[in-house]
């Protein structure tokens, strides 16, 4: 009886552990996607369409930017002491080659993902990881936003390497604010999607799945 008992406790202790260590951020539902704060930005012509699907491996969501420029926000806090590691699944199935991403005219991305940290009492104030799906350049290339110096546009994939189909990257946030914006951030804010094209006044088509921060 007792060996069953300790059976027993393991597994759930073995459970919990496992369950502590992923935190979802989005279940990409059409309640979701009716409750995400929606930001367009300021000189967009257009917000950028988001929907929602599933395929074997769960929901999704696509996001279709035709000269339109909008994202979707959540506010959530992030434990980056405990789980520091952003994952992302994503695809690219149309892509914006030859702009210059670290250009105002050219600083369109048709997949990015912003990390985002309150420094201040006002969203200007914030400082941002912007992680990107970029399609031009390289994986590991890393620049300051031609807008504002407070947000880092950090290259995660590519469409060089990877032109539509999946792909799963991950980044430690923690490590990544103090080597770009010099801070040590115990928790992050919030989290942001967003596909735009108003610069370039492209069209690009991609898709976000299995968005989570983990331990490793």
């Amino acid at each position: 009886m007792l060996k069953i008992f300790n059976i027993i406790i393991t597994s759930i202790f073995l459970f919990s552990t496992a369950a502590a260590e992923n935190i979802r951020i989005f279940e990409f539902t059409e309640k979701e996607l009716s409750e995400l704060e929606v930001r367009k930005v300021r000189g967009a012509d257009n917000r950028t369409n988001y929907s929602v699907g599933s395929n074997e491996n769960g929901n999704f969501l696509l996001a279709i930017a035709d000269n339109a420029a909008s994202g979707l926000g959540k506010e959530i806090k992030i434990n980056l002491n405990k789980t520091p590691y952003i994952n992302i699944t994503w695809k690219i199935e149309k892509d914006l080659k030859g702009i210059k991403e670290n250009t105002k005219k050219g600083h369109d991305y048709a997949a990015r993902v912003f990390a985002i940290k309150k420094t201040g009492a006002t969203p200007l104030s914030n400082r941002a990881i912007n992680y990107i799906f970029s399609s031009n350049s390289e994986v590991g290339e890393n620049w300051p936003s031609p807008y504002t110096k407070k947000s880092i546009d950090n290259v995660l994939a590519s469409t060089k390497n990877n032109f539509n189909e999946w792909v799963t990257v991950k980044a430690n946030v923690k490590e990544d604010f103090k080597r770009f914006h010099d801070l040590d951030v115990d928790e992050l804010d919030g989290l942001a999607i967003m596909a735009d094209t108003d610069n370039s006044k492209m069209k690009s088509i991609s898709y976000f799945q299995n968005i989570y921060f983990s331990e490793n």
